[in-house]
């Protein structure tokens, strides 16, 4: 009969195991968007609360050898305090060109269920903001686009707007824990994977370190540079992030209440996904168009 500590440690390596091999499927097929690091820290925090548990477990049911460790599936995360202060405006240290010049390369090997003709490339103003409006079906979220921020992520998103791309799309990824509060959207698949057709240059620069925050509208991406496409992340919240990802833009106060509420709702029952701190909001927010102008 194996001894509590034989349980304790077969059940750290099969742990490990799982977390190896959700983190390899993730890394070869999902667009990873923001939180890696974040992710990480709290698979860390999560293993220790696992293993606390389990010792406390061992001890009460020193009777029970045949108990088995705890499911794959973890329970969503509390929803961490959000701050109500936005984040400061971003500016760019220096202007770029106008017009910038920008170009729309196809994906490769891009599965999506859903694509956009691409726009058109070359020159496109620099200057300027321009109002958008996102209809959902959890309320209306306006933004304010910054053509100075981003000219071709701006350029994109007008685009796939004007052509009616990101209706009937729903958010897919919530993150309501302390160093990463976002929600991210814009992947006709639902699951992190999908796109336009075509990719959108990176518009960061490093000044952006410790720079994300309330009110933030940024491209995901995957882990390549200038894998940005239709997806995007609105920050209700803090967001611990390297300056890898593309500001375009501002949330407003209003556009903030709606995303309170769903991150207070928090993650849905069995949504929590591979890096078992953000997953599917349990408030389901739907496009049902984005107005421009």
């Amino acid at each position: 009969m194996a001894t509590n500590q034989q349980r304790r440690e077969a059940a750290k390596r099969k742990l490990e195991r799982q977390l190896a091999r959700r983190a390899e499927r993730a890394k070869r097929r999902k667009i990873i968007g923001v939180g890696v690091t974040v992710g990480a820290v709290v698979v860390v925090a999560g293993l220790v609360v696992f293993f606390a548990t389990r010792n406390s477990d061992d001890n009460a049911n020193a009777a029970k050898p045949d108990a088995s460790p705890s499911s794959e599936t973890p329970p969503p995360p509390s929803p961490a305090a959000i701050p109500t202060q936005r984040a400061a405006e971003v500016k760019r240290p220096q202007p770029l060109p106008n017009p910038s010049t920008c170009d729309y390369p196809a994906s490769q090997g891009e599965k999506s269920a859903k694509t956009a003709k691409a726009p058109q490339a070359g020159p496109t103003p620099a200057t300027g903001k321009v109002n958008a409006v996102m209809k959902t079906t959890a309320g209306d979220i306006p933004v304010t686009l910054d053509r100075a921020l981003a000219p071709c992520t701006v350029n994109s998103f007008m685009s796939l707007a004007k052509q009616g791309f990101y209706t009937d799309t729903a958010c897919h990824r919530l993150g309501v824990s302390e160093g990463l509060q976002m929600l991210q959207c814009g992947d006709p698949n639902g699951d992190g994977s999908g796109g336009p057709g075509y990719t959108v240059k990176d518009e960061n620069f490093p000044e952006l370190q410790g720079k994300y925050g309330r009110g933030q509208l940024a491209m995901a991406k995957t882990s390549a540079p200038n894998s940005g496409g239709s997806q995007f992340f609105m920050v209700f919240g803090a967001a611990q992030l390297q300056p890898d990802y593309t500001v375009f833009g501002e949330i407003s106060d209003a556009g903030l209440q709606v995303l309170d509420k769903v991150a207070k709702d928090g993650i849905a029952p069995g949504g929590v996904g591979q890096d078992g701190s953000t997953g599917k909001p349990k408030t389901e927010v739907k496009f049902t168009g984005i107005t421009v102008g």
